[in-house]
């Protein structure tokens, strides 16, 4: 929280709410030095002496830093922005974020708000020395950043989302004091943020999208292949290599696809499966008419969730969530939805985002599935419950293993029948085309970032293996593109997750309690595969003798 303050101001520290991260490259290998250190000084305390129970908190401090010596390698610096990440994406959700109940608060805003310039001129010395080195992003990850930018940039301050909590004060700021306040903050975005996102956006137009790199492949970069195998490694917390995880993939698309078509036979549709997807994309039953309508759709079924919680887990988080539009600003290159962490510290509920934009790309039957992913079961009752664990370390709390969290997230779906879910047997449609969708990502994201996939066959095959639509499928790929690896967490997660499952029913068998069961697997926070397989396999034990199953 030192050297990243929007993290601590993520977690409801306000210490220093006034700072954004130092991005400049001084600042990068002095944090580079600083884990080289940390390894050092961790490694001098003999494992072998540490308390037994601390043992696994070693093992994975000692983890993250080797990973992080290891990804010092790999500059992910020289990549600063992309349609999905940077200043662009950052600004508003931290400003939005930074605690603003008293005068200092909004201090704070106001001074981050004035040293938007030093982010923005840092970023761009990022981007320069990343094309001297031949290091960028594929072009077309950053075609639309411009767009992103300048969507902020208003004829009048006062309607920007900066200023937001300008607009209504809490009884905790004086009267007196607000009418400068704002005045200060309305200033600050006038003359230091549209001036620096203008230059911002003028930069990246001009010089830095002619010189960003044609192809897509991350192993068209400087050690690509090797960068690619250490993203493959992060994500999925697993030795496994691109060949295996495409051999996988594609394994598992055969497996799915098999179930959709089962279902398309027990709808009574005639055709084949091409033509089922078509049926899915296009027959407009399968689509709300409007974004409140949309909005409202994916409340009711939270709704419909929440009473069921209860029969699935012993241990419920206490923070809430709500569900809202993605910022209009960059809807058109999010994804169909994505959820953001909320903080009990900040008193910020947890947000799931749906995207409104494009409503003929958003059906309803992808609408369960999808709020069982990003909100409950998924990602907002998994990272709240962390968060809420007492007796770990912070760094504990707060891990963030993507393979277990995807993996947690994708198993999530899997279990809408319990909840009352997949009733409706398009929606049932919808799970698998989801399942299959993440089984494509090992396929496609592979394919593009170690054999030479073009984006186009990347879209072509995400179009004829799912229900996806050609918007959506060229959206997803282009965050296959932006975001290398990432996209394998969700499938080799799920699978690791459903195999623990399996082996606590084969060896508790009728005495198998799920509500239990869950609660292992979220007791200790996001694990490495390897861990958690390790802790459950434990559990297992000690509930099978404990049962005399």
């Amino acid at each position: 929280m030192v050297e990243h303050p929007e993290f601590g101001t993520f977690l409801g520290n306000s210490s220093r709410d006034d700072q954004w991260t130092d991005h400049s490259p001084r600042a990068i290998r002095r944090r580079q030095k600083k884990v080289v250190k940390s390894l050092e000084t961790l490694r001098a305390i003999p494992r072998s002496k540490v308390d037994p129970a601390d043992r696994l908190n070693y093992d994975l401090y000692e983890r993250g830093l080797v990973e992080g010596v290891e990804s010092a390698r790999f500059a992910d610096e020289l990549i600063p922005l992309s349609q999905m990440s940077g200043i662009q994406q950052d600004l508003e959700r931290y400003i939005s974020m930074t605690a603003a109940t008293t005068i200092g608060g909004y201090e704070n805003v106001i001074a981050r708000l004035e040293s938007v310039p030093t982010w923005v001129d840092q970023t761009i010395e990022l981007m320069e020395l990343g094309l001297s080195k031949g290091i960028t992003p594929p072009r077309l990850t950053v075609k639309d950043v411009p767009r992103q930018v300048r969507a902020q940039i208003l004829k009048e301050p006062s309607g920007s989302n900066l200023l937001t909590a300008f607009n209504s004060f809490p009884e905790t700021v004086p009267a007196k004091a607000r009418r400068p306040l704002k005045a200060r903050a309305r200033r600050a975005v006038e003359k230091r943020v549209f001036p620096a996102l203008r230059l911002l956006a003028d930069f990246v137009d001009a010089r830095y999208l002619p010189n960003a790199r044609k192809t897509t492949g991350m192993s068209d970069l400087p050690d690509g292949a090797a960068w690619y195998d250490h993203k493959i490694a992060h994500y999925t917390t697993t030795r496994l290599t691109a060949r295996e995880l495409h051999e996988l993939g594609l394994s598992e698309v055969a497996r799915v696809r098999k179930l959709m078509e089962r279902q398309a036979d027990s709808l009574g549709f005639k055709g084949d499966f091409p033509r089922f997807c078509h049926h899915l994309r296009t027959d407009p039953k399968f689509f709300h008419k409007d974004a409140e309508s949309l909005l409202r759709g994916y409340r009711d079924i939270a709704k419909r969730i929440d009473p069921g919680l209860v029969t699935q887990f012993g241990r419920l988080p206490r923070l809430p969530y709500g569900i809202t539009p993605v910022p209009s600003h960059s809807e058109k290159s999010a994804p169909t939805a994505y959820f953001i962490p909320g903080s009990t510290e900040g008193g910020r509920p947890g947000w799931y985002f749906a995207n409104t934009y494009n409503l003929k790309a958003r059906p309803i039957w992808e609408m369960e599935s999808l709020t069982l992913h990003e909100a409950v079961p998924g990602h907002h009752l998994q990272i709240a419950i962390a968060s809420e664990l007492e007796g770990l370390p912070e760094f504990r709390r707060h891990g963030m293993y993507m393979a277990y969290i995807e993996g947690w997230a994708l198993y999530a779906e899997s279990l809408g029948e319990v909840f009352g879910l997949y009733a409706d047997p398009y929606s049932k449609a919808g799970q698998y085309s989801f399942e299959i969708w993440r089984a494509c990502r090992l396929v496609v994201d592979t394919g593009l970032h170690a054999f030479g996939w073009s984006r186009k066959k990347a879209i072509d095959y995400l179009v004829a293996n799912t229900a996806k639509v050609k918007h959506d499928a060229t959206v997803e790929v282009d965050r296959y593109i932006a975001l290398p690896g990432q996209a394998l967490s969700y499938k080799v997660g799920e699978l690791a997750i459903q195999k623990i499952r399996c082996q606590a029913l084969a060896a508790l068998g009728e005495k198998f309690d799920v509500r239990a069961f869950h609660d292992a697997l979220l007791e200790n926070g996001a694990l490495p595969l390897d861990n958690l397989q390790k802790l459950m396999s434990v559990w297992i034990g000690k509930q099978k003798r404990r049962l005399g199953a």
